[in-house]
């Protein structure tokens, strides 16, 4: 019972953790656009998590089971690589604290996969909250300042796929990679994205002019450099380690207070919030209760 009660302390720890470190990407996402692309942005956050990983991928080379290689590239494409550019792109249009609220759709979509590819159990309760969770995110994505908009569409999409991405990478991690421990999963996971990241942000756009051209240049790599190494590096070892304590819907679960974060944010930072959005933020968050309910 003891150790139950310390595991229990520990996940719960962990998911607070998480929710203050991820409900802050947002709003340095936001920082780190000020100077360089969406893309640019993306690349940085997995070329610098690259190199922070780097020292353990070299300890751990020779002892790699290179037979879970496509394991270890999934999670890396899935949980860093595609939604760390889909996330950057889609701020340069959409508001820090809406992206937060929309990233909440990740324990829905870790459900939706778990279901269908891994065969777990579903309850109508959660296909309800499932329901309401998209309805809530379709009202945010039409409702703008001066009422019905369509231009919010295009770019919320992108972290509506970011979210789909991280459903994936939750659900490997739990069926295919438990029995490695969390920093290794991290390191792995940035293997095979980090260096064609590195090689094409050097190489193939303006990132290192724009460090001392641009006026926030240094501002925003900075920015970067926090998001990359506590909001990636440090965070995934404690994202891998939740999953491996509880599990992929469990873990998903910091997407529900990591909106809290991200609103707080975007509102210190003067971003405007329409009352209308309080409906599509509410339909989200109640969804997601249903969702991670397994019984009732």
């Amino acid at each position: 019972m003891p150790e139950k009660i310390e595991r229990n302390t520990l996940a719960w720890l962990l998911l607070i953790l998480l929710s203050l470190i991820w409900g802050s990407s947002f709003i340095l996402i936001k920082k780190s656009l000020l100077a360089y692309t969406g893309v640019q942005v993306g690349l940085a956050r997995v070329s610098i998590s690259f190199l922070a990983f780097l020292p353990l991928i070299l300890y751990h080379l020779r002892n790699i089971d290179w037979k879970k290689w496509k394991w270890y590239f999934i999670v890396g494409l899935t949980g860093n690589g595609l939604p760390a550019i889909l996330y950057a792109v889609a701020e340069t249009q959409i508001d820090s604290a809406i992206a937060g609220v929309l990233n909440s759709l990740t324990p829905i979509f870790t459900l939706i996969i778990a279901w269908i590819i891994f065969k777990q159990q579903s309850f109508i309760h959660q296909v309800i909250g499932i329901i309401l969770g998209f309805l809530g995110t379709s009202w945010l994505l039409v409702i703008g300042e001066q009422g019905l908009s369509m231009a919010n569409i295009p770019y919320g999409s992108l972290i509506i796929l970011a979210t789909f991405c991280y459903g994936i990478s939750a659900n490997v991690v739990q069926h295919k990679l438990g029995s490695l421990s969390p920093s290794l999963i991290g390191a792995l996971s940035f293997l095979f994205i980090g260096p064609p990241a590195l090689i094409y942000l050097v190489a193939g756009t303006d990132f290192i002019s724009q460090i001392t051209a641009h006026e926030q240049g240094w501002f925003s790599l900075a920015m970067v450099s926090i998001l990359a190494i506590i909001g990636t590096v440090i965070s995934s070892i404690m994202f891998y380690r939740l999953v491996k304590i509880t599990n992929a819907v469990f873990a998903s679960l910091v997407s529900f207070l990591i909106p809290i974060v991200a609103l707080i944010w975007g509102i210190l930072d003067g971003e405007v919030l329409v009352w209308m959005h309080i409906f599509g933020i509410i339909a989200i968050l109640i969804g997601i209760y249903l969702v991670k309910r397994k019984t009732i």
